[in-house]
């Protein structure tokens, strides 16, 4: 999962951050509304963390205008204001769910699974596939019901194919999921890990679609 994460304080922007690249997220942080303006537009990035506060703009001012442009990207509000009406606009502004500081970095992953999972029309946690069986919010999969062992990276692309099943998604986007918008990694190496996910789960689990990019399987 690739989390923007719009957080003008850098000690809590760095606390959230290592906390949730420790629980398999890649998480990419900017400190201005203007900042997540140009992050939006340069990478694909699977949800956001909004803190309100933001020293150039409210935060609801910029959720409100990514909904009325039709940006349909999940976003949780992380923010102080812990009054209801507070949360109520929140939410009426377009906000997916609302998380009050201070907060459990356990919660905040948690809920960030549970977007994405009504993002992709899912209601329960065990997909699936096969002969597979995978829970991306637990990290465990299942191969003909023995455990299978992913590393951090293999689960990132996992899961952003299981968060876009049938759509396909570029290898831009992947590396963007895997690693982060800002990090420069080889160019191989989407390829190296979509090759040990079908080693370790099945060759057919994750499709080529050549000249665009990969898609979560025929048997999804």
């Amino acid at each position: 999962m690739h989390v923007l994460l719009v957080e003008d304080n850098a000690l809590v922007a760095s606390g959230v951050q290592t906390g949730l690249r420790l629980q398999g997220l890649s998480v990419d942080t900017v400190a201005s509304a203007a900042q997540a303006e140009a992050a939006i537009q340069s990478s694909h990035f699977d949800a956001c963390v909004l803190d309100l506060g933001l020293p150039d703009e409210d935060g609801l001012q910029l959720l409100a205008r990514w909904r009325a442009r039709g940006l349909q990207l999940p976003v949780l509000v992380l923010t102080a204001r812990d009054a209801v009406e507070q949360r109520i606009e929140g939410l009426q502004t377009g906000a997916d769910d609302y998380l009050v500081k201070p907060f459990d970095l356990h919660e905040l992953a948690a809920r960030l699974h549970a977007l994405l999972r009504r993002a992709a029309g899912r209601s329960v946690d065990w997909l699936e596939l096969g002969d597979v069986r995978i829970n991306p919010a637990a990290g465990r999969a299942l191969r003909d019901g023995e455990a299978v062992e992913l590393s951090r990276r293999e689960w990132a692309l996992l899961r952003a194919l299981l968060q876009s099943p049938g759509r396909i998604l570029s290898t831009e986007q992947l590396r963007d999921s895997l690693y982060g918008y800002s990090q420069d990694v080889e160019s191989n190496a989407v390829n190296v890990h979509v090759h040990h996910v079908r080693r370790k789960l099945g060759q057919d689990l994750v499709e080529t679609v050549r000249g665009e990019g990969y898609r979560l399987g025929r048997c999804a």
